[in-house]
């Protein structure tokens, strides 16, 4: 019973529990400054570890970056198997196919001296080393020491192709023996000896295909953070992160989480060194380890801690002050500026705290200086915002942004464009609003004609392929779709960037203009219908607004959370009389759908009610989906107006073209048989009066024969 019922029974079992939370899965969407402008300008982006440990550290002269061509033998991310598979590669290079045979064969051996014996026949250098090797794998640092050792005694002239492997792997022997070691602190001086050999013969010229030189920057700084010198650890991780290799970031992650973990009298008296002090700032400004906007529970404690051993400090200013500003202590944050120099962070902080003392003046100055001072090509990466929108930090960008807000307020408005549209598709969502709701259809079609020429049409392959449209499209086809929306339909052909868009624009407008220009009612009716099918059809390409209430940046797929524009400290009252002014009619989603209904019902009006075109152009629009209340409205319309037709128990859904052409018949006719209908009820008195009428004018008729012929 049970298992032949158990569908029911997992049913009901279903039903009995809790309900939880649907969540659904969405696009993401870009930050908008201008959604919350107070928000915007109070805070400080997030910085990005990467990018600050960048600023740090010093790069070694002469040693070579690492390559993407070549594996970086202590890449934790690497697949287990990989490392090996790579220096077996690197391991065949100089040497003939019977050397490499003989070289993997030696490397299967656990007796380092057997090596010795049966790679008699190999170069001094490859003997020894193989030997050292087979010696390190088994666990025999002492031999393995000895062997590097004998590599490194050749000449160098006997030794080009091993010479930085045997510094590094003696480091490395080193650094094993140690654990074991009574004089640990001689044992690991010996080790940064080695890794430092291992580096000056990298730029030297020997042999590095393993990219040696900079691992030993790691391996070193490993040796440095076990006897305790957390500052040159620091240091040598920095260099290895310079020279691009993702040990230094990962390491310098690594030791950033071990600091958090110190007891505070310690961790105190290492920031007191100026590279821990620099990664612990680093690592606060960028918010490293928080998840989900949650503080991880140890980095109150940094703070305290950091703001204690940097105050009066020189160092590092403008970057304490970000710190500083991050956690609201506005006062510490003024102080470091005080010597932080002209660089953009400095005079973006100064601009926020001048909007926060309400010197709008100074901010705007301050944000010009550090638009100024920040390269074009600096980049924080990406970031989550406090209402989980996402971000893309290029800071030249993200402050001509806030600029933009104060140029806004200030009612300088195009400048206020042009500020947001130079941050490319970053700021796009409100560089599109101040385009389309704030200047004038003059102002913006003056800057497009001036400084946006139209760029190289997608072709068809990019197209297929998701390939977004240029800034600069968009912006054309932006202005393109205003132009229309506002009745300059010639002049907005030219800016859409392809030539569907523009054949599409072109019938619209064609439309339009010979509705405006006939006279006879029903060329004008089927003109505004062809207008008002083109606009339903293709309304989104060519009339939607790019934002609000359209939202054709995404095809009308999605649609963002908007707010009514206040007058407020940052919003001036021009300002909101702009955007009333340009506002969507109706402002409605898919506005054109309303658009082409009341195309197709000035449509109606011009033909005769009792026609099929009358009834099927109401049909037609009810089917445009503008709104409920619309489609009952025409529907009513037909019902009260309209001819009886067959296809009315469908309406708005299986409807014909409208037939104009028959249409012209009915003028004449609509009139005869309103009069007929109106007579209808008085049938009988109405023939006896017209009998009586044709009696007495015939009478008439014969009467005033009569008199004449008297007269004769």
């Amino acid at each position: 019973m049970l298992t032949r019922n158990w569908p029911r029974h997992l049913l009901c079992l279903s039903l009995s529990l809790p309900l939880g939370s649907a969540l659904a899965c969405g696009p993401d969407f870009p930050m908008r400054l201008l959604d919350n402008r107070g928000q915007t300008l109070a805070e400080l982006p997030e910085g990005n570890f990467n990018f600050e440990i960048s600023r740090l550290g010093k790069t070694i002269a002469g040693l070579k970056n690492v390559t993407a061509a070549t594996h970086n033998p202590d890449d934790m991310y690497g697949d287990a198997s990989e490392p090996a598979a790579v220096r077996e590669k690197a391991e065949q290079v100089g040497l003939s196919a019977e050397q490499q045979t003989l070289v993997k064969q030696l490397r299967g051996l656990t007796d380092a001296r057997q090596v010795e014996v049966q790679g008699a026949s190999l170069p001094a250098e490859i003997r020894l080393y193989v030997a050292g090797a087979v010696a390190f794998a088994t666990g025999d640092h002492p031999l393995a020491i000895e062997y590097f050792n004998k590599v490194l005694a050749l000449p160098a002239d006997q030794r080009p192709l091993r010479s930085t492997w045997a510094a590094y792997s003696l480091g490395r022997a080193w650094f094993a023996m140690s654990a074991e070691a009574g004089d640990v602190i001689e044992v690991l001086e010996e080790a940064r000896a080695a890794f430092r050999q291992a580096r000056q013969m990298s730029i030297d010229g020997f042999s590095d295909p393993l990219e040696l030189g900079v691992a030993s920057l790691g391996e070193e700084a490993r040796v440095l953070r076990n006897a305790g010198d957390w500052n040159g650890a620091i240091e040598l991780y920095e260099a290895q992160n310079l020279h691009g290799s993702a040990v230094g970031y990962t390491s310098l992650k690594q030791l950033m989480n071990e600091l958090a973990e110190l007891p505070e009298p310690q961790l105190a008296k290492l920031l007191e060194r100026k590279a821990v002090q620099q990664l612990v700032t680093a690592s606060l400004i960028s918010r490293m380890g928080w998840s989900f906007d949650e503080q991880p529970s140890n980095e109150k404690k940094l703070i305290k801690l950091l703001q204690d051993s940097t105050r009066g400090s020189l160092e590092n200013a403008d970057r304490l002050a970000a710190m500083n500003y991050q956690q609201g202590d506005y006062a510490s944050a003024k102080a470091f500026l005080e010597n932080a120099g002209d660089g953009g962070l400095a005079w973006w902080l100064r601009a926020k705290l001048a909007v926060r003392d309400g010197d709008k003046n100074a901010a705007a100055a301050a944000y010009a200086k550090a638009a100024q001072a920040f390269p074009q090509s600096e980049d924080w990466g990406y970031r989550r915002t406090p209402d989980w929108d996402f971000e893309t930090v290029q800071p030249k960008c993200r402050v001509e942004g806030e600029s933009a807000i104060l140029a806004l307020q200030r009612g300088e408005y195009l400048q206020a464009f042009v500020q947001l549209y130079r941050s490319n598709s970053l700021y796009w969502f409100d560089a599109a609003t101040v385009a389309e709701r704030v200047l004038t259809v003059d102002e913006l079609k003056r800057y497009v004609d001036d400084n946006v020429p139209a760029p190289p049409a997608l072709t068809q392959q990019q197209r297929d392929n998701y390939v977004p449209l240029p800034v600069a499209a968009s912006l054309r086809n932006l202005l393109g779709r205003r132009l229309l929306r506002e009745g300059h339909y010639e002049e907005a052909v030219g800016y859409f960037d392809n030539p569907d868009l523009q054949h599409k624009a072109r019938l619209y407008g064609e439309q339009r203009m010979k509705a405006d220009a006939a006279w006879w009612p029903s060329k004008r009716a089927s003109a505004l219908y062809n207008a008002a099918w083109t606009a339903r059809e293709w309304g989104m390409d060519i009339l939607g607004y790019e934002m609000a209430p359209d939202y054709a940046t995404f095809g009308g797929n999605y649609s963002l959370e908007s707010t009514e524009l206040k007058v407020g400290p940052l919003v001036a009252e021009a300002e909101v009389q702009r955007q009333k002014a340009s506002e969507a009619q109706p402002d409605e989603r898919y506005h054109y759908r309303f658009v082409a209904t009341a195309l197709a019902s000035r449509a109606a009006d011009n033909l005769p009610h009792t026609s099929q075109a009358f009834a099927a152009v109401l049909c037609n629009a009810a089917g445009f989906n503008s709104s409920l209340e619309e489609q009952s409205a025409l529907y009513r319309r037909h019902v009260n107006e309209g001819p009886y037709v067959v296809w009315a128990g469908d309406f708005g859904h299986q409807c014909p073209y409208p037939d104009f052409e028959n249409a012209d018949k009915r003028y004449v006719t609509q009139v005869t048989d309103a009069a007929r209908t109106a007579l209808r009820p008085y049938k009988w008195p109405v023939q006896i009066g017209a009998i009586v009428l044709a009696v007495g004018v015939a009478l008439a008729l014969i009467s005033r024969r009569q008199r004449k012929s008297r007269k004769r």
